[in-house]
């Protein structure tokens, strides 16, 4: 994964997590359209969650 790809599905996670969306399933459908179908990958989920969590946790 490339570091455009990484930041992309990173501000897609970050517009998408508070809405009453699938963040995951944005995630999924912005690699396939833009990315020639490349799955962002489970690990990929977990540290974008992580993040998500942490932002939760400090604000």
């Amino acid at each position: 994964m490339g570091w455009l790809e990484a930041i992309v599905l990173g501000i897609v996670q970050g517009l998408t997590e508070f809405l009453p969306v699938s963040s995951s399933a944005h995630q999924l459908v912005v690699g396939q359209l833009f990315f020639a179908g490349h799955d962002p990958g489970s690990a990929f989920t977990a540290v974008t969650q992580l993040g998500t969590e942490t932002a939760v946790l400090i604000y």
